[in-house]
C-alpha cells in the first residue's frame, strides 16, 4: 500500500500542475495593452514569454485571439481571414476544458466568439457569424448571473446588445432570428457607459480602452447620439498618447459627427514608429477628413491606402473619392480612369464599397451637389448652404437632382437647428423623390419624423415613420425601415 501511494501522489500533484487556471499577470496585462495599442510586436513577444514560462495559464489563449482580432482590423486581408479562422475552434475546444468556476471561463469563451462573429461579418460569412453572435451572447448571459460583480463582462454584453438591437433586416438578422436572439440598445448603452465609468478605479482598469473603442462607435454609429463627439472627447482624454488606437478613435468618431478638420488633426497626430503595426485604414479616413474640408493634400492620403492596403474593404470607396477630385477640378479624362478603377478594383464585403459602385453607375455626380454632400459631411454647414442657396430646384433637369437638392438643404439647416425649413425641404424631397430608387425620399420622412418626435408632435413623428417605411426597393432601405420601425417603438405606435 505504501508503495502505491508513493506511486500515485507525484500523479496527483501532477494533475494539479497541469490543470489550467486564468492568470491575468503583469506579464499578460503587458500584452493586452500592447494588442489595444497596437504594438503588435510587443504583443507577440510577451505572450510568447507567458506561453514558455506558464504554459497552464489559460489566459494566454485569449490574448492569442485578441492578437489575431487586432491584426485583421490592421490589414484587412482575405487570405490572413483564411488562414486565421480555424484558430477560433482550436482555442474554443481548449477553453472548455478549463476551470469553469473562474469568472473568465464564459467571459473568455464569448469574447473568442465575438471576435470571430465580428470577423465573420466583415468578410460576408453571416451564418457562422449568427451562430457564433448566439453562443457569445448565451456564455454572457450566464456569467453575468453566476458572477455579477464581473465588470469586463459589460463590454462585450453591452456591445452584443446594442448591435443586436439595431441589426436591420438581411442576412445576419435572419440567422439570429432562429434563435430567438434579441437585443437591446437602450441596456447595452447603460452597460457600456458603467463600465466607463467604472473600470479606470476598479480591479480591471485595463479593461478601460476597449470599453471606450466600442463605446464611441456605437454612440456614433448606431445610437446616432448627439453628444458623441463630446463623449469621445472625454472618454479618450485618459487614455496614453502613446496609443494608435487612441488616434483612431478619435479620427473617427470626429469624422462621422461633422468635425472633419479635429479629425485630420488627430489623425495627422497618430503615433508612428517600427513598433506599431501599419495601419493603412488611417490613411483613407485621412483622405476622407481632408477631402470634406477641400484640402487638396486628400488625393495623397487615398493613393497612400491604395498603396500600402492588403485588404479586401474601401478600396472601391478610395477610388471614387479620387474620381470626385477629378470631377470637382474639372478633369473629365481623370474621371472617367478612377470610374473605372471603381468598377474593377476591389470587392463589395462593405456597404461602402457596394455604395460606390451605384454611384458611378448613372450620369457623373452634379458639382454642386457633391461639393455641398462633402461640406456638409465636414461640418461645414455656412459652405454648403451657400453654395446650395446659389441655385433653386428648377437649375436640376433631373429628378434625382431636384430631390437631393431639397434633401441637402434639408439637412444643412436642421445640422443649424433650423427645423422649419429643414421641415419644408424634407417635404419637398419626398414628394419629389417618389417613385425613385434613391434614399432622398424616404430618408427625408425619417428626419422629418426625428424632428417631430424630439419636438413632442407624436402624430405626425408617427406618420413620417410610416411613409418612411412605405417607400419600397430604395437604396439603404433596410436601414431606413429599421430605424422607422424604432421610432414607431420608441413612440409605441
Amino acid at each position: 500500500m505504501t508503495k502505491l501511494i508513493r506511486l500515485l501522489v507525484p500523479l496527483l500533484f501532477l494533475g494539479l500542475q497541469c490543470f489550467a487556471n486564468f492568470d491575468v499577470n503583469a506579464n499578460c496585462t503587458k500584452a493586452y495593452k500592447c494588442i489595444l495599442q497596437f504594438k503588435l510586436k510587443a504583443a507577440r513577444q510577451a505572450i510568447d514569454a507567458e506561453k514558455s514560462m506558464h504554459p497552464q495559464n489559460s489566459f494566454a489563449i485569449l490574448l492569442d485571439d485578441y492578437y489575431d482580432y487586432f491584426w485583421m482590423l490592421s490589414t484587412e486581408s482575405k487570405s490572413d481571414y483564411d488562414r486565421l479562422k480555424e484558430n477560433k475552434s482550436k482555442r474554443l475546444n481548449k477553453l472548455e476544458d478549463e476551470d469553469k468556476a473562474s469568472p473568465y471561463y464564459n467571459f473568455a469563451l464569448a469574447q473568442v466568439n465575438l471576435h470571430w462573429a465580428l470577423l465573420h461579418a466583415r468578410f460576408g460569412d453571416n451564418s457562422a457569424a449568427g451562430f457564433a453572435i448566439n453562443r457569445a451572447y448565451k456564455q454572457l448571459n450566464e456569467n453575468q448571473k453566476k458572477f455579477p460583480a464581473f465588470l469586463p463582462d459589460d463590454i462585450p454584453l453591452g456591445m452584443v446588445n446594442v448591435a443586436l438591437g439595431a441589426l436591420p433586416d438581411g442576412a445576419l438578422k435572419s440567422v439570429l432570428n432562429i434563435f430567438g436572439i434579441k437585443g437591446s440598445i437602450a441596456s447595452g448603452i447603460s452597460l457600456l457607459q458603467n463600465a466607463t465609468q467604472h473600470l479606470p478605479k476598479s480591479a480591471y482598469a485595463m479593461y478601460y480602452d476597449e470599453a471606450v473603442f466600442y463605446t464611441t462607435y456605437l454612440q456614433t454609429d448606431v445610437v446616432n447620439d448627439e453628444q458623441a463627439y463630446n463623449k469621445m472627447l472625454q472618454y479618450t482624454n485618459s487614455m496614453e498618447s502613446s496609443s494608435l488606437l487612441k488616434s483612431y478613435i478619435q479620427g473617427y468618431i470626429a469624422l462621422r459627427t461633422g468635425h472633419s478638420a479635429e479629425a485630420a488633426h488627430f489623425l495627422q497626430k497618430a503615433p508612428e514608429g517600427s513598433e506599431y503595426q501599419p495601419y493603412p485604414y488611417l490613411d483613407y479616413l485621412a483622405g476622407l477628413a481632408r477631402m470634406n474640408i477641400s484640402d487638396k493634400s486628400a488625393g495623397n492620403y487615398f493613393n497612400k491606402f491604395l498603396q500600402t492596403n492588403k485588404g479586401v474593404n474601401y478600396i472601391k470607396d478610395a477610388y471614387l473619392h479620387l474620381a470626385w477630385e477629378a470631377l470637382l477640378d474639372g478633369n473629365e479624362k481623370r474621371y472617367n480612369a478612377f470610374v473605372q478603377f471603381v468598377k474593377t478594383k476591389g470587392y463589395t464585403y462593405n456597404e461602402k464599397d457596394k455604395r460606390a459602385l451605384k454611384e458611378i453607375a448613372g450620369a457623373p455626380y452634379n458639382t454642386t451637389l457633391l461639393q455641398a454632400r462633402l461640406w456638409f459631411d465636414g461640418g461645414l454647414y455656412e459652405k454648403a448652404l451657400n453654395i446650395l442657396k446659389i441655385k433653386d430646384a428648377g437649375s436640376f433637369t433631373a429628378k434625382d437632382d431636384k430631390a437631393e437638392y431639397y434633401y441637402r438643404l434639408a439637412r444643412v439647416y436642421e445640422a443649424t437647428d433650423k427645423n422649419t425649413p429643414a421641415l419644408e425641404n424634407y417635404q419637398q424631397a419626398i414628394v419629389t423623390g417618389k417613385a425613385s430608387n434613391t434614399y432622398f425620399g424616404p430618408m427625408s420622412a425619417l428626419r422629418a419624423g426625428n424632428i417631430y418626435e424630439q419636438l413632442k408632435d407624436s402624430a405626425k413623428a408617427v406618420s413620417y415613420y410610416k411613409l418612411a417605411i412605405d417607400f419600397k426597393n430604395h437604396d439603404q432601405e433596410n436601414s431606413i425601415e429599421h430605424k422607422a420601425k424604432e421610432g414607431l417603438k420608441r413612440l409605441k405606435k
